[in-house]
């Protein structure tokens, strides 16, 4: 066995040569593992959502191109935890059609955010549009202490 690989030519296939141009590969003969997975668990996997604080309120935007507000839910669970979750159905084949390529995910998507204490359970408002969803999370008040200044004497 030759500690210097040889470039030109004579290119050895030795699995105890640690200069052998042949590599092993695991996954080799496996297909590709997102083309076994069923369409429902490859969905919305990378669901984009910011969550901002102001000093009035928390509030969450999410990214959901190509979904009608009647596709996406907000809910309160239990405990202040705020859930997001949808649909994007799978569009149907047509047998007169060719696909080259599907790259737009489909399926069910959710995400769920717990909320401080701080905050209006009773007054959350959501609105859509352009496939961007807001939430808006209004907090509670904080009242700032009452500060009267003492005159000093003497």
């Amino acid at each position: 066995m030759a500690l210097i690989p040889s470039f030109f030519g004579n290119q050895r296939s030795s699995i105890y040569d640690p200069f052998s141009l042949d590599v092993w590969d695991p996954f080799k003969g496996f297909s590709s593992l997102s083309t076994r997975l069923p369409l429902e668990t490859s969905a919305f996997v990378n669901t984009r959502i910011d969550w901002r604080e102001t000093p009035e309120a928390h509030v969450f935007k999410a990214d959901l191109p190509g979904l009608k507000k009647e596709e996406v839910k907000v809910e309160i669970e239990d405990d202040r935890v705020l859930r997001i979750s949808g649909e994007r159905n799978v569009e149907k084949e047509d047998k007169n059609e060719t696909w080259h390529r599907v790259e737009r995910s489909s399926g069910k998507f959710s995400r769920r955010f717990q909320l401080p204490e701080n905050v209006k359970m009773d007054q959350i408002k959501a609105s859509m549009e352009n496939g961007v969803l807001t939430v808006t999370v209004p907090k509670v008040e904080v009242k700032k202490p009452d500060i009267k200044a003492i005159e000093i004497s003497g």
